[in-house]
């Protein structure tokens, strides 16, 4: 009774949370029919909606917990993740959304396996991006939950192994039964509790933190002084790497491209660009300094900045009980977005490009919904034992599995789109040149001078666009018509 007292204003924040996801699973249960209304939303929803959803579903613990903590260690060069974000976000919405939208209604396409495999007319390609989707998703989930661990024990008092236990029934609960109806509904309100949340952390930091100008006291402290140099916490060609790799995913990574699938037309598109931007470039800008500012709260003696943030709520110095309260659910709120897409986009996989082909037999649309559920819950619970003894940071975990992303998916997604070149013989060589070099890189144990993403990628993309010239392309009468206005300009 004394715990419930003491965290009231918490619960009531999770009881009104409960309640939209509850509202938002039951509308969603209520839409979905088949599994493309399970997985994709029937492909028929707005573009501020679908927007808001695209930054949400991106902005979980990783940007509230992760990378808002991490310029307390990386320092001033650790600022650049903002605009790398808005600019990638930009990428994603202009060259990537228009062309997915269009390819993957015409290919009945819901993954971006089947995507792949359906516009380069290879199953093998189709399975080899199902197993790096459900790899690198774990990476990235477990960094979510290890992010809401430490805030649910930070803040609440309870055990990080109880913490990892509730996040999994609330992310299961809620994912299994609304789909992407009503992930993405949930995602739109919750991108603005979000915006409300950041603009709260920040300011009391700063506040705390004696005001804005206690951002270039912190390059006074001797301790501090080295964080405003380029090579900060290591060479700006490894940072650099880092940063491109934790924000290119919104250009390639699966659970923000199924936003694109969404899409109800093109004008759907052009709205939700300007909404996505704007959310990027506002939150981002006040997210990424609170590590810089938090040096002059926590000078010395924090060795792992994924808790600069659970610190701060708690304990009640920093902000007032009802500000913590409504940080503590927001964050959580944060990255129950990103749990439930990444679930979604897993479950989905699974059934579909790996199960579905293995036994090579059509099972109803009713059948194929379930299934899909069972993975979900299956998927959350892996990972949650995974989160009991994580393999690394919030930072690092996100990063790596983006660069698994950069590195297989791009030259796949941003050729397949705009080039009608390219069969399936294309797509496996890169995804093999892109791997074998990344994973030899970051194992290299004389260290590499830059990050190894950038060696990687640009080596299966030269692998892609070399095969494709001399290789014949795939020529599915579909695939043809989808080039046809641009043949004559692309070829």
């Amino acid at each position: 009774m004394t715990w419930i007292l003491d965290h009231w204003l918490v619960l009531f924040f999770f009881a009104l949370y409960g309640a939209l996801l509850v509202h938002h699973a039951r509308m969603g249960k209520r839409r979905t029919r088949g599994l493309a209304d399970y997985v994709v939303g029937g492909r028929s929803i707005g573009g501020i909606t679908v927007g808001l959803s695209f930054f949400a579903t991106y902005s979980s613990t990783n940007s509230f917990v992760g990378f808002a903590g991490q310029a307390y260690s990386y320092g001033l060069p650790w600022l650049l993740i903002a605009p790398f974000a808005v600019v990638f976000t930009v990428v994603a919405w202009t060259f990537i959304a228009p062309r997915m939208r269009e390819f993957t209604a015409s290919l009945n396409s819901v993954t971006i396996p089947d995507f792949i495999g359906f516009r380069f007319g290879s199953n093998p390609a189709r399975v080899f991006a199902a197993f790096i989707v459900l790899f690198a998703s774990f990476l990235y989930m477990t960094a979510v939950f290890k992010g809401l661990g430490n805030l649910l024990e930070a803040f609440l008092g309870i055990p990080y192994t109880t913490a990892i236990i509730i996040v999994f029934f609330i992310a299961v609960a809620y994912t299994v039964v609304g789909g992407l109806h009503s992930v993405i509904r949930t995602d739109a309100i919750l991108a603005v509790v979000m915006f409300l949340a950041a603009v709260i952390l920040f300011s009391g930091t700063v506040r705390a933190a004696g005001g804005l100008g206690s951002f270039f006291a912190v390059r006074s402290d001797p301790a501090g002084a080295a964080l405003f140099s380029w090579n900060a916490a290591m060479p700006f060609g490894m940072l650099l790497g880092i940063i491109v790799a934790g924000t290119f995913k919104l250009v390639v990574e699966p659970r923000q491209l199924s936003r694109f699938f969404a899409l109800e037309d093109q004008r759907a598109v052009r709205r939700g660009t300007w909404v996505s931007t704007a959310a990027f470039l506002v939150v981002y800008s006040l997210l990424v300094p609170i590590g810089i500012y938090a040096r002059n709260l926590f000078p010395t003696g924090v060795t792992d900045t994924d808790t600069i943030i659970p610190s701060l709520l708690a304990g009640g110095v920093v902000f007032p009980p009802l500000a913590s309260a409504f940080l503590l659910v927001a964050l959580m709120a944060a990255a129950m977005t990103s749990l439930d897409s990444v679930l979604l986009v897993m479950a989905s996989t699974c059934q579909r490009d790996i199960i579905g082909l293995w036994r090579r037999r059509h099972v109803t649309e009713t059948t194929a919904v379930r299934h899909t559920r069972l993975y979900v819950a299956l998927f959350a619970l892996v990972t949650a034992l995974i989160a009991l003894n994580p393999p690394g940071g919030i930072v690092s975990l996100t990063a790596f599995s983006g660069s698994l992303y950069a590195v297989c998916f791009f030259p796949a997604i941003a050729f397949g789109l705009h080039w009608s070149r390219g069969n399936g013989s294309a797509v496996l060589t890169s995804f093999v040149v892109g791997l074998t070099i990344l994973v030899s890189l970051t194992l290299w144990p004389l260290g590499f001078p830059i990050h190894p993403m950038f060696p990687a990628i640009a080596m299966s993309t030269i692998t892609y666009f070399v095969i494709s010239l001399y290789v014949r392309p795939h020529e599915a009468p579909e695939v043809q018509r989808l080039f046809a206005p641009e043949a004559a300009t692309v070829d």
